[in-house]
Formats: structure tokens, sequence, C-alpha cells
């Protein structure tokens, strides 16, 4: 299932028709919300990295307040996507979308109040360049607030884990909450914190298998094809394989730059 893009057009509206319109990972709206329950949104300047199809961009303005926010994604697709929802919102003047290069964030140091991302920095292989480049671009007292799909362990994955992500074929790389804590302390950020979610996932994935197996098949079929469809139906199956294990820990991570 090898494609120039991780997220086109096929692709997007399957994880849509299961996670909701403009939503590419799980939990939706209430999700989000626990990723930034206590930083200060309202008023804000924020970035949010890898923004998708624009959902969770807008939310951050919409729900939560944000004055202002940036949405990054490298690829044009999901950003052609995110740029007519923020279009159809009536919101151009309060979030703008770029599609961008992997690498150092193009935005001068100290240029926002919180750095999100929702289930997105797993593509970018260099967390400790992640890490520095969301403490050189926040203020100070600035938050990173983010989820994310980590591995529980350094070192190789065990087979079954090596199996899911090769099914997956989205250029996951999954790093440890120890190497997440540690990236984020060397930055040079406080109170950096982190919370396993396997359990939460586990629960929801079991939902999201019976979901595509059982009566809203043909709905999913309808929008991504048979053939998608069961490559998903496999792919959830592996997945929960290593998240009953534990080894696929989905974490939301924390941390503040001192003032």
């Amino acid at each position: 299932m090898t494609d120039d893009l991780n997220y086109d057009d096929r692709h997007t509206a399957f994880l849509e028709a299961l996670w909701g319109e403009g939503y590419l990972s799980p939990g939706g709206p209430d999700e989000v919300a626990r990723v930034l329950d206590g930083v200060r949104v309202r008023g804000a300047e924020a970035l949010d990295i890898g923004c998708g199809s624009g959902a969770i961009t807008l939310a951050l303005v919409r729900a939560h307040g944000a004055a202002k926010v940036t949405g990054i994604d490298v690829e044009a697709p999901v950003c052609a996507q995110a740029r007519r929802r923020v279009r159809e919102h009536g919101l151009s003047e309060q979030v703008k979308i770029i599609e961008v290069e992997p690498g150092p964030l193009p935005f001068d140091d100290s240029s926002f109040e919180l750095v999100f991302s929702k289930d997105s920095i797993i593509h970018i292989p260099d967390k400790e360049a992640l890490a520095a480049e969301a403490f050189r671009v926040l203020r100070p007292g600035g938050w990173f607030a983010a989820s994310d799909w980590l591995i529980s362990h350094d070192g190789p994955p065990s087979p079954a884990m090596s199996a899911y992500i090769a099914q997956e074929d989205l250029d996951f790389v999954m790093a440890s909450p120890r190497r997440y804590h540690a990236a984020f302390v060397a930055a040079g950020f406080e109170a950096v914190n982190l919370v396993n979610r396997n359990r939460w996932y586990l629960d929801v994935a079991r939902s999201e298998l019976e979901a595509l197996r059982g009566p809203r098949r043909q709905e999913f079929e309808s929008v991504a094809g048979h053939d998608l469809v069961a490559y998903n139906i496999e792919t959830w199956r592996m997945m929960i394989g290593v998240l009953e294990t534990g080894e696929h820990c989905p974490h939301h991570i924390r941390a503040r730059k001192p003032d």
C-alpha cells in the first residue's frame, strides 16, 4: 500500500469517516480538549504542527479561543483541504495554513505562546531537534502540548511491532517516553510531563475495528473503496495486538518554556 503521500484524498476520506470531519487521528474534539486541559489557549498565538485537513486548527480558535493559529503540514492535499475549511468558516484573518518542508520550523524565535500537535510528530525522526525547535519558537512561559503514538521502550521494536509499523506504511518513527522526556529537558523545558493513553486507545481501537467489520463497513467502502477498508481492518487487528502488550502506547506530552 505504498503511496507517494501518506495522506492522499482517499486515505483522508477514510480517516474522516472513522474519526470525524477534518480529524485524521482518534478522539475527536474531546481528546483535543484533554491534551489542552490546564494550558492557557484563550488569546494565544498558536502553532499547530501537522495540521492535516484543518479541523483541529480551527477548533483551537473556535472552541478554545486562540487569537491566531498557524497550521503547518508537509503534504499539499491536506493543506488544500485545510485552507478550504478555513475559508468556509470565515477565519482567514485568524488562521493561516502553510505547507512546509521537513526540517527546522520556518518561524522567528519567540513567535508563539503555544505549540500544539495532535498525533503528527510520529512522522518526525529527530525528536531532539523537534524539542529544540519548539523551545526556540515559543515565547517565555509558553507551552508545548501534544499527543503522539509512542513505543514503550528504547531499542528495536518487537517483531509484532515491526510488522504493524510496516503495515501502516506511514513513515512512522516512534520514540519512547524516556527519549521524549530527555529531549524536552535537554532543550530547556520545565514541567515536562507524559501521560500514557494506552488503555484509552485500546478500548477505542477495539470499537473502531468493530465498526470497520460491522454494519458501517459499506459506509467506509463508499468513500475509500473495498481494498483500502480491507487493508485497514488488517492494520487495526495488528495494532490492537501491540496495544494489548503495551508496546504501542499513545501519550500526551506537555512541557513549559521557563519565563
